[in-house]
């Protein structure tokens, strides 16, 4: 391999294994926010006891986020010199902006939400929780800001030429506002919601059907059902929105995506399918003119192929792209039709009585995570051989200096570190999953409660 495959991989690698963490901190905080508003709202114990162990487990999923986060940064300088700084100026300001308006809001209340059970109020603890999910919502939209720059560029201009060309903000809200940071956000943030409930759905789940944590795990689960199923069918919405923003910014990435190939002519839509670049054929099951529909509403209005472009311009690995997307796409349906017979069960009043609809939400834990991973990896594939869309090619973007055997090197190494690391993450889970929530609070509040009324029941 060369040193740009290698690159890539070291950089993919490194990145996927960090973007385990931050979607389920974001997920997590979310829950925490409701399971202590309900707490403030009436009084009941559990679901005191509910925060503070889901505390435990986002405190955990933070602190080897924050660990995996860094490494990418060093990458930036060791193995993309050029891209980082042709894109210094522009990253330089959203990364600060990060630091100033994210991280300090989130690491500033996060001693607090740790450490502050029995110091602070039920309030001020509430207020310093919401401090932190609003916190990590701020961080995540200072890095799609950066990325979505790449993917659509927009207020900047370049400077100097060729190894010495950088972009400059002239705009800095053109810059953060640019053509898909929106839509791109919003995508995100509800994936990251739906990677924190579906966490919960799969620990409570398993509780129930061992018979443990029976009562809190009933309230920890349908508030979970709710953020799952409104946030599933609202990425419904969403992802539409940004397959239109694709479709008018980045016309060969949806190609890509979907598979066609005639430059100006109605698309299929396909459930599934190969992709087939040497023939330029997609064998699969195909909805004749769907993406026409979805994108016109009108079934024979031409879409834009990739033959509507230079070769050296058309995303590589297509059928990669391809399989991704319709993965991504795949599991998000599987996420809103379980969610959704869920809700009925809920309303039948059977919802905790169907053991293999709890074991379907035990393994489905892994849908948002993979969903969230796959759609990365279509929408960063898609967008090459083009590093900053349209302005520096990812072949140009790298060090002069690194060789192939460093990155190997290297590559393997940060592949040891982050399997110890994984390792590490899910022996901590299970531990705390297996502990499951402390109830001995509950138990002395109640005993409270119960020689309360005994006291009042001989006056």
């Amino acid at each position: 391999m060369d040193v740009e495959i290698l690159s890539r991989i070291q950089f993919a690698f490194t990145v996927s294994f960090h973007y385990i963490y931050p979607p389920l901190s974001i997920g997590l905080g979310l829950i925490m926010v409701a399971l202590e508003g309900q707490y403030l709202r009436t009084g009941n114990k559990e679901y005191h006891v509910l925060a503070k162990f889901w505390t435990k487990i986002f405190a955990l999923t933070f602190g080897i986020g924050v660990a995996t986060g860094i490494v990418m940064e060093f990458e930036f300088g060791t193995n993309w010199a050029t891209y980082s700084k042709y894109v210094g100026d522009v990253f330089g300001s959203a990364l600060a902006a990060e630091g100033i308006f994210a991280f300090a809001l989130e690491s500033g209340f996060l001693g607090v939400l740790l450490f502050g059970w029995n110091r602070v109020s039920p309030r001020v603890h509430f207020i310093a929780t919401l401090g932190v999910w609003l916190g990590s919502m701020f961080s995540a939209v200072w890095i799609v800001v950066a990325n979505s720059w790449q993917q659509t560029p927009a207020g900047f201009h370049v400077v100097g030429e060729g190894l010495d060309a950088r972009a400059e903000i002239t705009d800095f809200w053109a810059m953060v506002f640019n053509p898909s940071s929106v839509e791109r956000l919003v995508h995100v943030w509800l994936g990251a919601f739906l990677a924190g409930a579906f966490l919960v759905l799969s620990v409570h789940a398993y509780y129930l059907l061992r018979n443990r944590h029976v009562e809190l795990s009933k309230k920890a689960f349908k508030i979970a059902l709710i953020v799952a199923t409104i946030v599933s069918l609202g990425q419904l919405v969403a992802g539409h929105a940004s397959a239109d923003g694709v479709a008018e910014n980045q016309p060969a990435k949806l190609a890509a995506l979907e598979g066609h190939f005639e430059a100006d002519a109605p698309a299929d839509m396909y459930l599934m399918g190969w992709v087939d670049k040497e023939s330029q054929q997609v064998t699969g099951i195909p909805i004749p003119g769907g993406l026409s529909f979805l994108l016109h509403f009108d079934l024979n209005e031409p879409v834009t192929g990739l033959n509507a472009f230079p070769i050296e311009d058309q995303p590589p690995a297509l059928n990669a792209i391809f399989q991704f997307y319709h993965f991504m796409v795949a599991f998000g349906m599987l996420m809103i039709a379980l969610t959704l017979y869920a809700s009925f069960q809920w309303w039948r009043g059977k919802l905790f009585k169907q053991r293999w609809l709890l074991w379907g939400f035990v393994f489905a834990v892994l849908l948002p995570n993979l969903a969230n991973q796959f759609g990365w990896f279509a929408a960063e594939m898609g967008r090459q051989p083009w590093v900053v869309y349209g302005l520096l090619r990812t072949s140009d973007a790298l060090s002069a200096s690194v060789q192939a055997n460093q990155v190997l090197f290297s590559l393997i190494m940060f592949f040891l570190v982050y399997a110890l690391l994984f390792a590490l993450f899910i022996y901590m889970l299970n531990k705390k999953i297996k502990h499951g929530p402390s109830e001995d609070q509950l138990l002395d509040h109640r005993s409270r409660h119960e020689e309360m009324a005994k006291a009042a029941g001989k006056l």
